[in-house]
């Protein structure tokens, strides 16, 4: 077995692929093996990748037949892969040489079921570290007490499941695969779910991953309707919520977290084509109808005036439209 599974998926990122290929081969190790999931790529990447394969030591290439989204390239990942332990890389990003080593050397002496770091996110020229919104660091800690408060940024919100690494345990409990088939926001279920669910995690003052932001591929900038999955991605992460045990406490967590995402892509309208727009105000009006209200009432209380006003009207829409149907 090996020790370490390294997923990393690629779509179209011809330009960048070098750049990740290099930094993982200042990663390997003979007990690391790198999973490399070709998207059915339609540029030159999967001939890079074909490559890479018979020189990056302890590489396999994997190539779907479709393209299927990032969740659904890393669960092919993660269904190959061997190791005691797993983590993931984009393949438009790239590490630190030797990093890999280091996180596995910190999961080992922790003994906790995933671990957190923090990363340097990467605009053109800027370099800025982004950090886990977890103040304790190298000791482990309850995932579910990470959850909370609602009203701050919490280790739920610091998604990227690139920024860990994660013990094998947590594949065998079914708590790693993805959403299959979401295109966007597929950390988001993802995330609350290892927090609801897992036993142990840590965060430690590691830095290595370097997250490369504005690239005019990534779905983050472009304003198609794969951009509206994460309204599936959060409906979902609502609906597991409410099951929970806990429910009552983590629910104003989730419902705020939502309601501050539809904030976001609605305050960034001009980026969606007309159609796309009207059908994410249609989908966000239909999402706040059915969350839990009062819920809902005490999460825009305590926004600002600007989001919590867009979003009232917004579900002032809604019902009216049921109205209207009623």
């Amino acid at each position: 077995m090996p020790k370490l599974s390294v997923i990393v998926p690629f779509y179209n990122v011809q330009q960048f692929a070098p750049d990740t290929l290099k930094s993982l081969h200042a990663n390997a190790r003979d007990d690391f093996e790198f999973i490399l999931v070709d998207d059915r790529s339609t540029d030159g990447t999967y001939a890079l990748l074909e490559r890479a394969a018979d020189e990056l030591p302890g590489a396999r290439l994997l190539r779907h037949e479709k393209n299927g989204g990032l969740a659904t390239a890393r669960n092919t990942g993660i269904d190959a892969a061997h190791g005691e332990y797993l983590t993931f890389l984009d393949g438009d990003d790239w590490l630190a040489p030797g990093y890999y080593p280091q996180l596995l050397a910190h999961i080992e002496r922790l003994g906790c079921d995933f671990l957190r770091t923090d990363h340097v996110q990467c605009t053109e020229r800027a370099r800025t570290v982004s950090r886990v919104p977890v103040g304790r660091r190298d000791i482990v800690l309850s995932p579910r007490e990470a959850i909370l408060p609602a009203t701050r940024s919490t280790s739920v919100d610091y998604a990227y499941a690139w920024a860990g690494i994660y013990h094998r345990r947590l594949v065998d409990a079914g708590l790693l695969h993805f959403t299959d088939g979401l295109r966007t926001a597929e950390d988001r279920p993802w995330i609350w779910r290892l927090h609801r669910e897992a036993e142990s995690f840590a965060a430690v003052s590691l830095l290595g991953v370097f997250y490369r932001r504005g690239v005019t591929s990534s779905l983050t900038q472009i304003g198609d309707v794969r951009q509206l999955d994460f309204i599936r991605a959060f409906d979902q992460v609502i609906r597991e919520t409410a099951q929970d045990r806990d429910a009552e406490t983590m629910l104003p967590k989730a419902v705020r977290t939502y309601c501050a995402i539809i904030a976001h892509h609605l305050s960034n309208a001009d980026r969606f084509e007309p159609a796309v727009l009207r059908r994410l105000k249609s989908m966000a009006a239909a999402a706040l109808k059915q969350m839990p209200q009062q819920v809902l009432d005490e999460a825009l209380d305590s926004m600002d005036v600007q989001r919590s006003t867009r979003l009232r009207r917004l579900r002032r829409r809604a019902l009216a439209t049921s109205a209207v149907a009623a």
